[in-house]
């Protein structure tokens, strides 16, 4: 009797762990495709401007987005129930695009990757005041303490903290928001809504900028690469999302710091960057933190 009651457990234990590691799978190659996407934003700022990169990168996402979506078979799917947020969203998250890939012209990309892992503590911080909840005293310590890695990572002994340290600093704090706002539309608009909606203010705010900024790609790598970086960005996210379908986000959050070594390793190979020891160390104390955090909330869930 025993046998036959524990058989189904089994295998439904089994195809939970397949799609665990099948989600984590996807997950770390999402963390590819956005250290490709960055790595290639890099690449083209040597010769182009960051307005005509960030068109490209919207341009690419929102084409694949219509695409995949069927949108103009389904014209409902622009409609948003909650307009006004979804502008916030998206603006907010070219602000976040827009200050990482001016960031990307002067810092090592395992610089701006250490900066951007700010947002889940920023997150954290932001949660009191939008949401109500007091942060207490281990989250201010931890925020404390981030803070402290990215400048240790930026090395202002060295001459090294240049104000564009303060425009990464500012993308990570828009792209907080940027998931801030994402919860909040999730109850009211679909996930295919919400993507489309996504590339909308990148599209608007860089197109008639355009005419004053446009220098032509130099040879088909170049113009591969603009190419490329909307689809990187668009297949990206989907694997993004079809990750967090199959497996709980306190699970994949972890392995979102897998992205550092891929961007180390990334300015390694493309451009010759080898990160300085403090830049290890603050990256550390960052990456800490933001575990730290996570550890923290998933505990405070699990009293409730």
């Amino acid at each position: 009797m025993t046998a036959n009651l524990a058989s189904p457990v089994a295998p439904a234990t089994a195809r939970m762990k397949r799609e665990r590691a099948f989600s984590i799978g996807m997950m770390l190659l999402a963390l590819i495709c956005f250290t490709a996407l960055d790595s290639s934003a890099k690449f083209l700022s040597r010769q182009l401007p960051a307005v005509e990169i960030v068109w490209a990168r919207y341009l690419g996402a929102a084409l694949v987005a219509i695409a995949a979506t069927r949108a103009f078979r389904r014209p409902r799917l622009f409609r948003s129930r909650r307009p006004a947020l979804q502008s916030l969203r998206t603006l907010l998250l070219l602000g976040s695009t827009v200050g990482n890939f001016l960031a990307l012209r002067q810092l090592q990309l395992a610089e701006t990757s250490t900066i951007s892992f700010l947002s889940p503590i920023f997150i954290a911080l932001l949660s009191g005041p939008l949401l109500g909840e007091a942060p207490g005293r281990a989250r201010l310590a931890a925020i404390g303490v981030g803070f402290l890695g990215v400048v240790v990572a930026t090395r202002p002994g060295a001459g090294a903290l240049q104000p564009i340290v303060l425009v990464a600093v500012a993308a990570a704090l828009c792209n907080a928001g940027y998931s801030l706002a994402t919860r909040g539309v999730a109850g009211h608009d679909s996930g295919q809504t919400t993507l489309l909606w996504t590339q909308g203010a990148g599209i608007v705010a860089m197109t008639p900028l355009l005419p004053w900024f446009w220098t032509t790609p130099s040879g088909a790598l170049g113009w591969g690469l603009m190419a490329g970086m909307g689809a990187l960005g668009a297949v990206g996210h989907g694997l993004l999302i079809k990750a967090h379908q199959l497996a709980p986000a306190s699970a994949l959050a972890p392995f979102g710091y897998m992205q550092l070594l891929w961007m180390i390793g990334s300015g390694w190979l493309v451009f010759g960057d080898w990160p300085p020891a403090p830049t290890f160390v603050g990256a550390g104390l960052v990456v800490g933190c933001g575990l730290f955090l996570l550890f923290y909330e998933r505990a405070g869930a699990l009293e409730k």
